[in-house]
């Protein structure tokens, strides 16, 4: 039974791999090539239904929904991998010296964490947004903070766990310092727990850039978003619903992708 279960886990992380670099690939070529320009708009092909020439139709504006989505893509990607870069970064190495030496520094850290994690990200990202106003790098500024406290909180339980371990009291006994310790014997033993913690960080600020940016909070026309695009997309449901369904199935098959990816990570730490 529990070979059943990691055959499909690892089947997870394969699939969730081929979804995640299949849109990796289409946003890397939009960002240097798309069927039609993301900004130019057409009279005569307004609304217009998919075809040979235009596969996931028109938009209100004549602008190919293709082109877009591929722009699109690439910009989503690029804020999620700012924003857990940014969190990731900060959050290890908080959590690695406050779990290393605890003491009152590592519970206020800690219970300053725990308020942060109470509130929903969206919640969080809106009040900072108001306070440092729309735009794609305050949205990776204001994601990238909200995402240090879960970064912070895994690294912290690993040194935890670690400190303790045969391997670092050895390295203390050889007089090794602990920045040396903490950088060179015990994160290199956190690697699978944060590829799955990044995995999960890409899948939140995914769909934490679709909401900011379908708001009008995040990435700023006429740039192209996949948030942004079902934003405008609403008022033409009926009647244009391709319009609303081309970026709406990306931002679910990215999630979809990172969510596998993340399933698949913690079946290889059982």
């Amino acid at each position: 039974m529990d070979i059943a279960v990691k055959k499909k886990r690892n089947y997870n992380l394969i699939i969730g791999l081929g979804i995640t670099g299949f849109f990796l690939l289409l946003a890397i070529v939009g960002q240097f090539w798309t069927p039609y320009s993301t900004t130019q708009m057409d009279a005569m092909s307004v609304n217009l239904a998919p075809c040979v020439s235009h596969p996931l139709g028109t938009d209100n504006f004549g602008r190919d929904i293709l082109s877009r989505v591929m722009s699109g893509s690439g910009m989503t990607f690029l804020v999620a991998a700012c924003t857990v870069l940014m969190g990731a970064v900060i959050g290890t190495i908080v959590g690695a010296f406050t779990g290393y030496f605890g003491g009152w520094l590592d519970e206020i850290i800690m219970r300053l964490n725990d308020i942060l994690l109470s509130f929903p990200s969206i919640l969080l990202a809106l009040i900072f947004l108001s306070f440092l106003g729309p735009g794609t790098m305050n949205v990776i500024l204001a994601l990238g903070i909200l995402f240090v406290p879960s970064f912070a909180r895994i690294v912290r339980s690993e040194m935890i766990r670690c400190r303790e371990l045969d391997f670092v009291k050895s390295a203390k006994v050889m007089g090794v310092g602990p920045v040396r310790i903490i950088f060179a014997h015990i994160l290199p033993n956190t690697k699978v727990s944060m590829l799955t913690a990044a995995a999960i960080g890409f899948n939140n600020a995914v769909l934490s850039e679709a909401s900011m940016s379908y708001l009008g909070l995040g990435v700023a026309p006429p740039l192209p978003s996949l948030g942004r695009m079902l934003s405008e997309a609403q008022s033409y449901l009926f009647n244009t619903p391709w319009y609303a369904i081309a970026p709406g199935v990306a931002i679910i098959l990215i999630i979809l992708g990172f969510s596998m990816i993340s399933e698949g990570l913690r079946a290889m730490q059982r």
